[in-house]
């Protein structure tokens, strides 16, 4: 077994003079920053008062899961032979949030739209789905069911 590490730095932005003084005094934005790429600017979701207009947690994890995919099923895809020329995703989280305020994922569903070169072979194209949860670091670390709900297209 090899083990690999990741680091980020994570810095709160929202500070709008009172620092945390009450509940209302500071805004829920921050940063994402790791080391050589592009900072991310972040906050909570809307539903916990967050800005609507950035990222959130909940997006990172949900895109997370959908870019596991994707990049599997192209690896998978190329070994079986199968050119995959298009694929977009429109994945979805369905989350629960208890009265106390403590939310969780309960599923995802991903939506691939997948186009392969003419005459592929459309069921193991289908078949390749099935596989990628076994090796998806993403997939394999949430605790919550993953649904996949493709469709391939010759093109």
């Amino acid at each position: 077994m090899t083990r690999h590490s990741y680091a980020t730095h994570i810095r709160w932005t929202g500070n709008t003079g009172e620092g945390t003084a009450h509940y209302r005094a500071y805004t829920r934005d921050w940063e994402v920053a790791v080391p050589g790429k592009p900072v991310i600017p972040m906050s909570n979701d809307p539903l916990l008062g967050g800005n609507p207009a950035l990222m959130n947690p909940e997006d990172l994890l949900l895109s997370a899961l959908s870019g596991c995919h994707m990049l599997w099923y192209l690896h998978l895809a190329s070994d079986a032979g199968i050119v995959v020329t298009a694929y977009e995703d429109t994945p979805e989280g369905v989350g629960e949030l208890e009265a106390g305020g403590a939310a969780r994922f309960v599923k995802a569903v991903l939506r691939p739209q997948i186009t392969v070169r003419r005459g592929a072979d459309l069921s193991r194209a289908h078949a390749i789905h099935h596989e990628i949860h076994k090796v998806c670091f993403i997939a394999r670390s949430v605790n919550f069911p993953v649904e996949i709900a493709p469709t391939i297209r010759e093109g």
